[in-house]
């Protein structure tokens, strides 16, 4: 699995980067890194199609376990995934915004 910090996410942000949030539509909702796409861990498989595959594809959910996985599973499928270390908690606890 490769992994990467939100610090390197916050510069990613600014490329064709896709940030995919594999948290349930709830935590999603409760606040989200800014431009990530919502698709929850048990849907990835049938939603495949909504990522692109010419750009690196960043996974994030609350602290990096559920991404872990996801992103060793979109690799396997042939995406430039990434997991994001620490998920959306240590996004916010770096001082960074998200959305609601």
């Amino acid at each position: 699995m490769r992994e990467i910090d939100t610090d390197q996410l916050a510069s990613a942000l600014g490329s064709r980067a896709t940030v995919v949030d594999v948290r349930e539509p709830r935590e999603y909702a409760g606040g989200h890194v800014p431009g990530a796409v919502n698709i929850p861990m048990g849907r990835l498989s049938g939603r495949l199609d909504e990522i692109d595959r010419t750009a690196p594809v960043y996974v994030v959910c609350a602290t990096g376990n559920r991404s872990s996985a996801m992103t060793d599973y979109l690799i396997a499928a042939g995406f430039d995934a990434y997991n994001v270390a620490g998920g959306t908690t240590a996004w916010s606890r770096s001082g960074r915004p998200t959305h609601r």
